[in-house]
Order: C-alpha cells, then sequence, then structure tokens
C-alpha cells in the first residue's frame, strides 16, 4: 500500500463544544466522553466450568470542560441553577474539527447537568491563565 493512501490521524487540539442555549467559545480542555457496558455473570445448571456472561447497564463517564476564565460566567450560573435545586438539563456535542476547521467527527450528549464547578488556583508566584472546570454528568454519548 502507498503511504498516500494511509489516512494521517486527526489532531486533538482543535475542537468545539455545542450546549444548548450557551455560547461559550473555545475550551482549552475536553475530557471524559467515553462509555462501558457492564458485564453480569451467572452460573448454568449442567456448567460448572465457567460462568455465563450478559451486557448490562451502558455508564458513560462525566464530561470534563476546562477553559480560561474570564467575564463570561454563563457555565458557572448553570451550575448555580443546579446547586439551588432548578435542574437544567441540555443537551450538547463534542465536535473535532481538522486543520481547515472542517467537522471529521462529533459525540452528542444528552440530558447533562453540571455536578461538579471549579475555580481556578490562585498563586501570585506564577505568571499561568486562570482556568475554571465544569464537570458535566449526562445519560448518553454517541459517535455521530
Amino acid at each position: 500500500m502507498a503511504t498516500s493512501q494511509i489516512p494521517d490521524p486527526y489532531g486533538n487540539f482543535n475542537f468545539l463544544v455545542e450546549l444548548d442555549g450557551i455560547s461559550r467559545a473555545a475550551f482549552q480542555h475536553c475530557s471524559g466522553f467515553d462509555s462501558s457496558v457492564e458485564v453480569m455473570e451467572f452460573r448454568q445448571g449442567g456448567e460448572n466450568i465457567t460462568a455465563r456472561k450478559l451486557p448490562g447497564m451502558a455508564k458513560f463517564s462525566n464530561i470534563q470542560l476546562k477553559w480560561g476564565m474570564t467575564s463570561d460566567m454563563e457555565l458557572y450560573r448553570w451550575h448555580r441553577q443546579i446547586v439551588n435545586g432548578e435542574i437544567v438539563r441540555k443537551n450538547g456535542s463534542i465536535v473535532l474539527l481538522d486543520r481547515k476547521g472542517e467537522e471529521v467527527a462529533r459525540w452528542n450528549f444528552k440530558r447533562a447537568f453540571p455536578v461538579k464547578y471549579d475555580a481556578p488556583d490562585l498563586n501570585a508566584e506564577k505568571s499561568e491563565v486562570a482556568i475554571e472546570m465544569l464537570e458535566l454528568a449526562h445519560e448518553g454519548l454517541e459517535r455521530v
């Protein structure tokens, strides 16, 4: 096979996060968009050598979003709604872009809500960007 026929892998640095009704421009880091399926084991009479295995419930990790702190408080306000007892769920997508800025992959998640907000660490001895973090629980993730 000629080298020109082998596709180059995509970089992980060019991505967007879309959330219903929230127009956040950019994120530094996005992680946790994975899923797994529990395995249920049971024994069957007459089968004494090994247990049978069946697929169980699907589990989805929480998604973590990190961004450089600005005066934009939309995501923080969403977290405060949950803290104050107002359950506001949002659907969203994580979109991977190629070098031209065109979409090459998309992971859609549904019924998300913030479960953790982390304010930036402050340290007068360093010159770093202040980073905020929001963790989202959700009820499903699918690559489309």
